[in-house]
């Protein structure tokens, strides 16, 4: 599947496209409403070009139709459920049959092995298990490839070290920002987090950057790779970024077809342009997707990789269209303000973006952390003279990178709290008096 030239993949796409019209339109009440709204029969489906005429689907549809309004499968076939956090509401809720748990372990499993994991390996899986697919999905796709599996889970932090030290596991999976915060323990245990057994890390969940990725493997002696994934998709294991080259994600398009739309006129971009990821499932029973809008920012590529794999490769995610923050009229992700402080001496990888609102006045602060050695040679003093220098470091680096000047607050060590998860970027406050 992962070489299978592009005329024999496209047949089987649009095979597979074919018949989850078909299912979509007969068993969810929601897409046969859109389809008939848009004059579209599952019949009119001729040509991989013809997806384009299907209408897309929304977070906001999965809310709307909570909690099994669009599940295409009864009852009795559904296996498993899970469910986002819904931090902005209800959570959005996908189902899966017995089929579709073995087809996200297989995914999983080539994910895996695309990373550089093999039949024997231990694998550490620092994901959070429960609702959120990141665990669980893992969890199954590492069993499927015959690895030991160490169900760890998030937390705990020093119990995951004895565990790394003792188990000796060659990949580790987990958010970027929770494994650095573990790579950081272990330094301050006054442990080597080079001299472990790890090699492969497969790390997603959130957006991280390339700086965050040489950090990691400089701090680990790994190499450090990107899954992409997301609850109403499938889970982990929809791309995965391989080892020998680490440039873009190959995408499991024998199950999943992948476009890229400019998000406000909702048009395709050229290949190679940012722009919204879009996904179409291909043998999901329980949960079919139509032109599911991501709201991820990232391109596509279809040459074939130096790895062999044919794939089509997206590019790591750039950010969230929900993330973006317009600051004084520019266009700004936190990625971007992660690439800049990677690249500042003395400071370390964690940083808070605060969003301080009142009305329609609005000011952002950025807060960032100093090293221990750097609290050192000032004496713990935040006042020092090279502590405002640093601040003025910092000011420049954003400024030229990404075109805006944000107040800059230096903080001591350990100030900004630590993620065992998904690392929380953003804050935002609403207060009475702003002064800007």
């Amino acid at each position: 599947m992962e070489c299978m030239d592009a005329d024999k993949k496209e047949e089987l796409q649009l095979e597979r496209l074919k018949q989850t019209v078909r299912n979509v339109y007969e068993r969810v009440p929601f897409y046969r409403q859109k389809f008939d709204e848009s004059g579209i029969k599952p019949e009119d489906i001729t040509s991989l070009k013809d997806l384009e005429r299907l209408p897309f689907t929304k977070k906001q549809d999965l809310r709307d139709h909570y909690p099994f309004g669009l599940f295409a499968a009864s009852k009795k076939e559904i296996v498993r459920i899970h469910a986002s956090s819904g931090t902005s509401g209800k959570p959005t809720v996908v189902g899966y049959t017995a089929k579709d748990i073995d087809n996200w372990a297989e995914m999983v499993a080539r994910s895996i092995a695309i990373a550089g994991g093999e039949p024997g390996n231990v694998l550490h899986n620092a994901y959070g298990y429960g609702l959120f697919t990141g665990g669980l999905g893992l969890h199954y796709g590492s069993e499927k490839l015959g690895m030991a599996t160490v169900p760890v889970s998030g937390g705990n932090t020093e119990r995951q070290i004895l565990l790394i030290e003792d188990f000796k596991p060659q990949v580790i999976c987990g958010t970027p920002s929770y494994i650095l915060t573990l790579a950081e323990k272990m330094e301050e245990m006054g442990k080597n987090p080079r001299e472990t057994s790890l090699q492969y890390g497969i790390f997603g969940a959130e957006s991280w950057s390339e700086e965050m990725r040489a950090t990691l493997e400089e701090k680990l002696g790994i190499k450090a790779q990107d899954i992409y994934g997301l609850s109403e998709v499938m889970g982990p294991g929809v791309a995965m970024e391989c080892h020998e080259a680490q440039d873009g994600l190959h995408v499991m398009d024998d199950h999943f077809i992948v476009e890229v739309i400019n998000p406000d006129t909702l048009e395709p971009v050229p290949d190679g342009v940012e722009g919204e990821l879009v996904f179409t499932s291909l043998t999901k029973e329980a949960f079919p997707i139509i032109r599911y809008r991501t709201g991820d920012i990232a391109s596509i590529k279809k040459e074939p990789c130096i790895c062999g794999r044919t794939s089509v490769r997206m590019s790591r995610i750039k950010g969230r269209i929900d993330d973006m923050l317009i600051i004084r009229g520019v266009n700004v992700f936190p990625s971007q303000v992660e690439n800049c402080l990677l690249q500042v001496k003395d400071i370390v990888p964690h940083y808070q973006l605060h969003l301080i609102q009142k009305g329609l006045k609005e000011k952002v602060e950025l807060h960032v952390e100093v090293t221990e050695e750097f609290f050192g040679n000032v004496c713990q003093d935040m006042e020092h003279e090279l502590v405002h220098d640093l601040k003025e470091k910092v000011k420049h680096k954003v400024k030229n990178n990404c075109l805006v000047t944000l107040n800059v607050v230096v903080l001591p060590p350990k100030s900004i709290p630590r993620s065992e998860g998904k690392a929380v970027r953003v804050v935002k406050h609403l207060i009475e008096e702003l002064s800007i």
